[in-house]
């Protein structure tokens, strides 16, 4: 075990049985086990969203794996599935404007500290997908019991090796490609229904065209330049600036 990563067992090979992870967790005394994921960090515009998931003991089910494994029906299909079968389940969101005065990075940490906030009981082990704890700061925000944050394990390729990550990944996705399309609707053009913010050819030609809208990120590359090529931010209704 290094720096909170968690150290598979060598005989365990990819893909980990679902469920192994947490219950290797109960079976050293934790009692409550969240998965954590998120979803939107490298869109050009629109929230990063991060989703917690806490699976009764011995769960499984079939269909559940990455999100990025799964077409969007399967996703939608499975997703309220697992908040019912979920003991709890949290979302997290961090909208634009802290993405872009605090950095992707730290904004993607930010959303899954968010998305314990919902969790009853809380959670005593955090499994985590990746290579990056939660900074202690971040989880001031939720811990209900001063000095005893939650032990945490971060496991790179987690959502496909972890059963209550994957399930996070999920109800992340799910739950940002909603608040995509609505943003669809306030902001037309753009194609946010379809590409969901990510730098696809046509998003490309709709900020040269048009210029940023409010949901872009101006900390990113793309849209700083199309800020700079036409000098125009696009409102809810027109063109302003």
């Amino acid at each position: 075990m290094k720096d909170g990563q968690m150290s598979l067992p060598a005989e365990w090979t990819d893909p980990v049985p679902f469920g192994a992870i947490e219950e290797d967790g109960y079976s050293r005394g934790f009692t409550c086990i969240a998965g954590l994921d998120e979803v939107g960090r490298g869109p050009l515009a629109g929230p990063v969203v991060a989703a917690a998931v806490v699976l009764p003991r011995g769960f499984s089910h079939d269909g559940i794996k990455d999100s990025k494994l799964l077409t969007a029906k399967q996703r939608e299909t499975l997703a309220p599935g697992i908040k019912a079968q979920a003991r709890s389940w949290g979302i997290g969101v961090v909208e634009v404007e802290e993405i872009d005065r605090i950095n992707i990075f730290k904004a993607s940490l930010l959303a899954m500290a968010k998305a314990l906030v919902a969790l009853r009981p809380g959670p005593d082990f955090l499994l985590i997908d990746g290579n990056q704890p939660i900074p202690g700061e971040m989880l001031q925000i939720w811990n209900r019991t001063p000095g005893v944050p939650p032990q945490q394990k971060t496991i790179i390729k987690g959502d496909r090796l972890c059963l209550s990550i994957a399930a996070a990944s999920i109800l992340a996705k799910v739950a940002r490609d909603a608040m995509m399309i609505e943003l669809d609707g306030h902001f037309p053009g753009y194609g946010f229904a379809s590409h969901k913010g990510y730098g696809s050819a046509a998003h490309l030609e709709a900020l040269r065209r048009f210029g940023p809208s409010p949901v872009h990120r101006r900390s990113f590359k793309p849209v700083r330049d199309a800020c700079g090529e036409n000098g125009k931010e696009r409102g809810g209704d027109g063109f302003i600036g």
